[in-house]
């Protein structure tokens, strides 16, 4: 079980990073994103069509909050990037603080996102899916925020949706 689902996995990042270089001058789109990590999903997890719906719907809903929250990001980087120009220090403070809140906001959001999508697996599929993210933590180095919004190895703050 181990050497399929890390074949899955292998599979699934050689595809992501052809499609990236293949479309490297698009900014990628977050239904097309959230739909292939479904598809994954479904692939390694057995998805059935009700829990691909379901997982559909608060992964759109958390990827929608997450614009919100990357569109203020990139407002408090523009504003530290002018702060750092200026040595307007209490503006680098400002700026900071910003961006650790908003940053807080975001790896929330992805949070929770994940709970509930695992909240609809049954017992088998959320001993797979920690299997998963166990597998997913050695190869990119410890905890972060995976799926389809998160920093992870499928979109987050340096990808977002």
């Amino acid at each position: 079980m181990k050497s399929t689902l890390s074949k899955v996995v292998l599979f699934a990042a050689i595809a992501g990073a052809i499609a990236v270089a293949q479309n490297h001058h698009q900014p990628p789109d977050p239904a097309a994103r959230i739909q292939d990590h479904i598809n994954f999903m479904t692939t390694v997890l057995s998805l059935t069509p009700a829990q691909q719906q379901q997982a559909t719907t608060i992964f759109t809903s958390a990827a929608n909050a997450s614009k919100t929250i990357h569109d203020q990001m990139k407002s408090a980087h523009d504003a530290l990037n002018t702060a750092i120009q200026k040595n307007d220090t209490a503006g680098i403070d400002q700026s900071a603080a910003t961006i650790g809140s908003l940053t807080t906001q975001m790896i929330s959001s992805h949070a929770k996102a994940q709970a509930a999508f695992n909240q609809t697996l049954t017992p088998d599929q959320q001993a797979k899916m920690k299997t998963l993210h166990s597998h997913e933590h050695g190869m990119h180095g410890g905890p972060g925020m995976h799926g389809p919004m998160g920093g992870g190895p499928m979109g987050g703050p340096g990808g977002q949706l």
